[in-house]
């Protein structure tokens, strides 16, 4: 059994019920929690607030007892950092790391899959890691 990070875009579509994405993202979503645990990070959990009036509402759409909630490793951000610094070097112009760079890094160091429907920046950034993705 493997564990699975799941991408904030993928629990946004199922729980707002996207007319284009909730199908696939409730398919992926459902065959991750077969396979094993089905994990969350603090970041992947304040992407998800954001849509949410209460905490109580955000753990109601993001129950534990389905959603491991797992600390970002230190390296994950050290590997992070490193994938921001080559985004910087390709002329990106944030200036600060974005959350994906330790998303992807936190799946890599933990060895996670990543599900997620919008793969294009893990897989320029973490070209070994396991995604799932359309």
């Amino acid at each position: 059994m493997s564990a699975t990070l799941v991408d904030s875009n993928v629990i946004i579509d199922v729980a707002s019920e996207d007319a284009e994405w909730l199908d696939w993202s409730q398919w992926r979503l459902t065959e991750a929690a077969e396979r094993g645990a089905v994990a969350i990070n603090p970041i992947i959990y304040a992407e998800v607030a954001a849509g949410y009036d209460t905490i109580e509402a955000l753990n109601d759409a993001l129950p534990p007892e389905f959603y491991a909630r797992v600390p970002v490793p230190w390296e994950a951000a050290f590997l992070a950092a490193k994938a921001f610094s080559r985004y910087r070097r390709r002329g990106g112009t944030r200036t600060r790391p974005l959350p994906d760079f330790f998303i992807g890094a936190h799946a890599a160091v933990a060895g996670m899959t990543l599900l997620t429907r919008d793969a294009r920046r893990y897989r320029t950034y973490f070209p070994k890691l396991d995604i799932i993705a359309p």
